[in-house]
C-alpha cells in the first residue's frame, strides 16, 4: 500500500506559496510536485473549502493563501485533506469469536489511538510559520524571487 502523502505535498505547497509572496499558479505547483495542473486543482480544492486557499481564474488567474502562515497549523491541512484512517496498520478480522485476537486487537487499537493523538497534538503545535522559519528567516513575509520549486 502506498502512503499517502497529500499532508507532506500541501504543507510543502503552502510554504512555498507563502515564500513566493503568497500566490501561485496550478501549473508552477504542478511542476514543483512532478504532477499535472488537474491534480493541483482537485487536490488544493479541499484547502479552498477550508478557507486555507482561494483561487481565481481567468488569464492571471491561481492560488493565493486564504490566511496568513502565523495562522495555519499543520493540523489544519490535515483535518482539510480528508483521510480514512492515520495509520495503515489495524485490527484484525480473521476470528471475531477468538479471545487472542480480541486481546490483541485491543492492544493494537489501543496504541493506534494513542499514536493518532500524539501526531494530532503535535501537528495542532506547528504552525506553517514555524515550518517556514528556518529556510527564510529574514525575509518570511516577502516575496522570495529566489526560492526554487523543490
Amino acid at each position: 500500500m502506498a502512503n499517502d502523502t497529500r499532508l507532506a505535498r500541501l504543507l510543502h505547497v503552502l510554504v512555498h506559496m507563502h515564500l513566493r509572496g503568497g500566490t501561485t499558479t496550478s501549473e508552477t505547483l504542478a511542476q514543483m510536485l512532478h504532477t499535472n495542473p488537474v491534480v493541483v486543482r482537485r487536490t488544493m480544492a479541499s484547502l479552498r473549502a477550508a478557507g486555507l486557499v482561494a483561487s481565481t481564474g481567468g488569464r492571471n488567474g491561481g492560488w493565493c493563501l486564504g490566511r496568513t502562515l502565523e495562522c495555519i497549523t499543520a493540523k489544519d491541512v490535515y483535518d482539510a485533506i480528508g483521510h480514512a484512517d492515520v495509520f495503515a496498520i489495524g485490527p484484525s478480522k480473521d476470528n471475531p469469536q477468538c479471545p487472542v485476537e480480541r486481546l490483541v486487537n485491543e492492544l493494537v487499537v489501543d496504541g493506534l489511538k494513542d499514536a493518532e493523538e500524539a501526531l494530532l497534538n503535535r501537528l495542532g503545535q506547528r504552525s506553517l510559520y514555524d515550518l517556514a522559519l528556518p529556510i527564510a528567516p529574514m525575509g518570511l513575509g516577502m516575496t522570495n524571487k529566489t526560492s526554487h520549486a523543490s
